[in-house]
């Protein structure tokens, strides 16, 4: 029996895990989680999970579970409970699935827990991976990825043993809502569009990031971090079905790539295993009517992908100006202040103005975040 504690319970990831321990009672048990305003959910999984530690650092959120009485728990809140939660010594994995920056202080301390750490809050490795990684080595802490596309990739070099035998890795994005839209079309969709994922149920956060491209760009950045491999090794290529999820070709011609259909449960599922699979029940590929497609990353947004790679060549604190534009953008279009289009321009504009800076410390981190918000809540401003 493996003692589980999800970082995010009430988020898409977060669900997705609890669905993989419900048909795998007799292996995994949640033993801990956090939420952070959806009380009501909390309550539900409160009630069906029986978890001993809960954690939610809202005030709210709080008040609405301290009276329950049909279970009992231990209500945590604030960093030095943060700290407790995550170092339970009878906790085996930790799923950190909190959304953006805010998981970021949750991630650095679950990797000094010597535990293993299913990764779901790719913002944590885009702003820090230069500290995240090394702290997770000194502490042999197991990252291991549960998004489609790093988790596809962890599985296609399970077999490899030099990274020198690796030619190129292919990450492959849906292309989401707008797929055969120009930029120039982008203006006028409203959120409802822009949240319609045809493959995948996502949180509002993730689902603008696919719709704009630039949770591909986050994940190239994750990626040359998580394996530790230059990131011209790395292409993205559009693949409208979300069938195979990555792709490795090795250096003797060979590929091997990574197919299930969408669904969440399959990334975690493999991160769960340990000396055997994680079965649940699933939708198989239907291979006999099964067709694939592969496109280039559109030309008009090519200039993301072209930021992306400065931030991997370059390091410093540009992760943390490329991740904090993107957030502040993606709540603006959500609160309809900005047009979709408008995305676009904010992270460009920001990360233009962005400063040099190699001192990359979790305090450097926090003031060049404070730092671009107020620079790309400036630009929204100007905006016409």
């Amino acid at each position: 029996m493996k003692n589980i504690l999800i970082l995010g319970s009430t988020g898409s990831v977060g669900e997705s895990t609890l669905k993989v321990i419900e048909e795998n009672k007799d292996s995994f048990r949640l033993i801990g989680m956090s939420f952070h305003r959806n009380s009501a959910r909390a309550i539900e999984i409160i009630e069906k999970y029986a978890p001993d530690f809960v954690y939610t650092n809202i005030e709210d959120s709080k008040n609405a579970i301290k009276d329950m009485s049909e279970t009992s728990f231990e209500i945590l809140s604030g960093s030095s409970d943060l700290e407790k939660l995550l170092t339970i010594h009878n906790v085996d994995i930790i799923v950190s699935a909190i959304s953006g920056f805010a998981g970021l202080e949750a991630t650095i301390l679950a990797a000094k827990t010597g535990k293993r750490i299913l990764l779901a809050n790719k913002e944590s490795i885009v702003v820090a991976g230069d500290l995240l990684i090394p702290l997770a080595k000194e502490h042999e802490t197991q990252i291991i990825p549960i998004d489609s596309e790093h988790n596809a990739i962890h599985q296609c070099l399970l077999s490899c043993t030099d990274s020198n035998d690796i030619s190129e890795i292919v990450i492959t994005a849906s292309g989401g809502p707008f797929l055969n839209h120009s930029l120039d079309e982008l203006s006028s969709v409203s959120i409802k569009q822009a949240l319609a994922h045809p493959n995948w149920s996502m949180g509002s956060k993730i689902s603008i990031d696919s719709a704009t491209l630039v949770n591909k760009c986050l994940e190239l950045i994750e990626a040359k971090y998580l394996f530790n491999l230059d990131e011209s090794k790395f292409s993205l290529v559009i693949h409208p079905q979300s069938i195979i999820h990555s792709i490795v070709t090795f250096t003797d011609g060979s590929s091997i790539s990574q197919m299930s259909n969408p669904d969440m449960r399959v990334p975690i599922a493999n991160a769960l295993s340990f000396d055997r699979k994680v079965p649940f029940k699933f939708k198989p590929l239907d291979f006999s009517g099964m067709r694939l497609d592969f496109l280039p990353f559109p030309d008009d947004r090519i200039f993301l992908e072209e930021m992306a790679r400065t931030v991997c060549s370059d390091g410093g604190l540009l992760g943390t100006i490329f991740n904090a534009a993107n957030e502040v953008a993606v709540a603006s279009f959500l609160k309809e202040e900005i047009k979709f289009s408008d995305i676009y321009s904010v992270i460009k504009r920001t990360f233009d103005t962005k400063s040099m800076s190699n001192n990359v410390d979790l305090e450097s981190i926090y003031e060049m975040d404070k730092e671009t918000r107020i620079q790309a809540k400036k630009v929204i401003e100007s905006l016409p």
